[in-house]
């Protein structure tokens, strides 16, 4: 008999010693009543409780679990742990109506830290549950201020606005939200469809732009380049006809020079012959005119006037001038 009473005291000590015993892990905690009163938190490590006066308070965890189909089920779930590391969020899709009344679907994940245990625990009777729908009003009264086209376009914005609105509220549960993702938006089939044609039209109106573009382009630079051409031949007819009368000029000038020089030796040959300069010039022009007179195939009958036979008596004259 004695050695069962022993047995059931030593069985009884031990239970009350590992009741009294908690050891807490790193990154976890626990908020210890005592008598129904807060006592304490428990930090990681070995901590020493009074068994069946200190109790372990129970809080609400949010579980997701895998179902049939690819589906998944949300549990939650009553512990004593509370856990104090980040800890994220994926919320269902739910439906949300912008600003020019379109009915979206948007799902969001939510990044929050419990950074209070005992705000955890005393300033709101489920947490998770809690957070899943201040995020859910949240993100309708955002949405709700945005159109389509903007919702789709300001993620970012959407998300830090969530952010600032999530952490202001939860701030007196002991909860830092770090941030929020918006994972899909989902508009309604009909608004894709003419989203895309709207997607089309543009890009075919931007191709329009652009070919308009280079047809102006190219009649530009044709332009331009037939005026350069024409510019360019212009520029070479007008060098041609300046160095043509460039040319004319010297050959004139080189012709004046010459019969310049041939009168001046005739002259002087004349006046050597004592010869009359004016009547040697007649007689020339005279002569010239007759070998123009008698030139060509046809016979000709040549009458030359009376007051040319005193022109014509000079030749013998000027036969001494061309003998000297």
């Amino acid at each position: 008999m004695s050695i069962v009473l022993a047995a059931i005291i030593v069985v009884l000590a031990i239970v009350v010693i590992s009741a009294g015993v908690k050891v807490v892990p790193q990154s976890e905690t626990r908020v210890v009543e005592r008598l129904g009163r807060f006592h304490a938190v428990l930090q990681p490590g070995l901590n020493f409780i009074i068994p069946f006066i200190d109790k372990p308070k129970t809080i609400y965890t949010r579980r997701i679990e895998n179902a049939i189909g690819g589906r998944y089920i949300v549990r939650n779930t009553a512990t004593t742990v509370i856990d104090l590391r980040e800890q994220v969020y994926d919320f269902p899709s739910q439906q949300v109506i912008t600003r020019d009344n379109v009915t979206t679907e948007i799902n969001a994940l939510l990044y929050f830290q419990i950074v209070d245990p005992k705000k955890a625990v005393y300033e709101i009777d489920n947490l998770p549950n809690a957070i899943e729908k201040l995020t859910q009003t949240s993100l309708r009264n955002v949405i709700g201020e945005l159109e389509l086209d903007e919702t789709l376009t300001s993620r970012d914005t959407i998300n830090s606005k969530l952010q600032v609105i999530l952490d202001d509220a939860t701030n007196k549960w002991g909860v830092k939200v770090n941030r929020v993702e918006l994972q899909d938006i989902t508009p309604p089939e009909s608004v894709r469809v003419a989203m895309e044609k709207q997607m089309q039209a543009e890009r075919n109106r931007r191709a329009e732009i652009l070919n308009a573009e280079g047809s102006k382009q190219s009649l530009i630079l044709r332009s331009e380049g037939e005026k350069a051409s024409k510019i360019n031949a212009a520029e070479a007819v007008k060098q041609a006809e300046i160095l043509r009368a460039e040319g004319e000029a010297q050959a004139i000038i080189l012709n004046a020079q010459a019969e310049a020089e041939a009168i001046r030796r005739v002259a002087e040959a004349v006046a050597a012959s004592n010869t009359d300069p004016a009547t040697y010039m007649l007689a020339m022009k005279y002569i010239d005119t007759l070998r123009e007179m008698t030139s060509g195939q046809d016979n000709k009958t040549v009458y030359i006037p009376y007051e040319a036979s005193s022109v014509l008596s000079s030749i013998g004259s000027i036969k001494s001038i061309f003998q000297k």
